[in-house]
């Protein structure tokens, strides 16, 4: 009986022993998760700082900053003699594999913002689109040199094409 029991005991350890070896080999050969990569946000990190432009029409001024990650901000003021006669802030984020582009514009949509999608893009030009807005339908960013851009925003007006360009040299 004795010899029975020592068996028992000694094939109830030998079981422990080896499914605590199991595990052990599971848990340390299970993959890590991946790091969350924000490549297409990165590749638009060419944008952050200030932009601006001084014309007959006004001095235009576009705010890039990092928010987080994922997220880049913007303000954009258009000011003629001493009135601010356009606002914008934006929003450009990277959602899963994806980069949106979301202005608001004071005083337009009832105040709320639109979102375009990237469509296109290289080290030097961002294209978003929102086929269904009014107008415009694409914004683009294209760097020029680095402490020169143009902004764009094209599609139909009126039932016509039409395109404004905003050329933009980097203050800071």
């Amino acid at each position: 009986m004795a010899q029975k029991s020592i068996t028992l005991a000694a094939i109830a350890i030998t079981a422990l022993v080896v499914s605590c070896q199991k595990k052990e080999k599971t848990e340390t050969t299970a993959p890590e998760p991946a790091a969350k990569t924000y490549a297409l946000i990165d590749k638009a990190s060419w944008l952050v700082g200030e932009w601006g432009n001084t014309s007959k029409e006004g001095v235009l001024t576009e705010t890039w900053t990092r928010l987080n990650d994922s997220t880049l901000t913007a303000q954009t003021y258009f000011v003629t003699g001493k009135d601010t006669v356009h606002t914008e802030s934006v929003v450009l984020e990277q959602k899963m594999d994806s980069l949106f582009y979301i202005p608001t514009v004071k005083n337009q949509n009832d105040g709320k913002p639109v979102t375009f999608k990237l469509t296109s893009s290289t080290d030097q030009l961002l294209v978003f689109e929102n086929p269904k807005h009014d107008f415009p339908q694409k914004i683009t960013y294209n760097k020029v040199t680095n402490d020169s851009l143009v902004a764009a925003i094209s599609g139909m007006k009126n039932g016509k094409e039409s395109k404004e360009s905003y050329p933009m040299k980097k203050k800071s």
